[in-house]
């Protein structure tokens, strides 16, 4: 079988050549960061709000849209919208996130832009949700792009479920679900569930990375600390893939490695690691 493209994402933390995070901003150079990348195999990159600011004030949104370009990397994904429901001080916060990435969207013509959902034990209006996104689905839609609604296992929406029905009440064809292995397994989900639940035109990106069966720390530290290359855990990637396969979806499938091991590495060695590993699970994965 043919790979599928592979996007590089969330490559603020797993680029910094040091056990311990360092913040929002990869200390590695974006330029230096795109060639391994591309050098490694992917198609795609993604990028974080603190890095794609760095970027923008460095070198430009045009120059670096032209380093993806040359690169070969076509697939492009920016993070993170949230509190997008919210109000007060909150809100004008994400708004100005929001607006960047926006922006950044229509001139690096991005694929989506990945939209959170608060943190374990918010509590929203449902109403206010649905129309809150569908307005950011809009506005999205306006910059050239579409959002990805990312359930994670510590966020308000720590079950496939309740995004699923955001995405479908909301019905727009800009919003659509980002499913990552690391959070469906965490949530405990079966993946021929999740498969089930999902309609496959709101599939709109997916993300493989692999884990312990135990979660380790709290699960913020756990998911940016503790991951390791795809088959190399115990999450059967293999089997995600198949249930997702079998969604009939044929986006890039982003790649998001972060882990201590991993940061201690350079850049190009990280990136190519994660690379092989998971096109060895894509490439290898079982038939129907």
């Amino acid at each position: 079988m043919v790979t599928p493209d592979l996007l590089a994402t969330c490559w603020t933390s797993a680029g910094d050549v040091m056990p311990a995070r360092t913040g929002d901003r990869s200390p590695i150079g974006i330029e230096r960061r795109i060639k391994a990348v591309a050098a490694a195999g992917y198609r795609g990159f993604g990028l974080s709000h603190a890095d794609l600011v760095a970027a923008r004030d460095e070198i430009g949104l045009p120059r670096l849209a032209d380093l993806f370009a040359t690169h070969g990397l076509v697939h492009i994904e920016l993070e993170v919208v949230d509190q997008w429901w919210a109000t007060g001080p909150v809100r004008a916060a994400s708004d100005r996130v929001r607006a960047d990435l926006l922006a950044a969207a229509a001139v690096l013509g991005a694929r989506h832009v990945k939209v959170g959902v608060g943190v374990l034990g918010d509590r929203y209006d449902p109403a206010v949700l649905r129309e809150s996104f569908a307005a950011l689905a809009s506005e999205a839609a306006e910059a050239g792009t579409r959002i990805a609604l990312e359930a994670c296992a510590f966020s308000s929406m720590p079950t496939l479920e309740p995004a699923v029905r955001l995405v479908t009440d909301v019905a727009h064809p800009g919003a659509g679900l980002l499913l990552d292995i690391w959070h469906i397994y965490r949530s405990g989900m079966d993946y021929r569930t999740m498969a089930a639940i999902v309609p496959a035109e709101y599939l709109f990106a997916v993300e493989l990375d692999d884990g312990s069966a135990t979660q380790l720390g709290s699960g913020l530290d756990d998911t940016f600390d503790n991951r390791v290359l795809c088959g190399q855990g115990d999450f059967d990637v293999a089997a995600f893939i198949d249930a997702v396969a079998g969604l009939g979806y044929d986006g890039p499938w982003g790649v998001e490695m972060m882990s201590h091991n991993h940061r201690a590495l350079e850049p190009e060695i990280a990136v190519a690691e994660a690379f092989d590993a998971a096109r060895q699970c894509l490439t290898i994965r079982r038939k129907p």
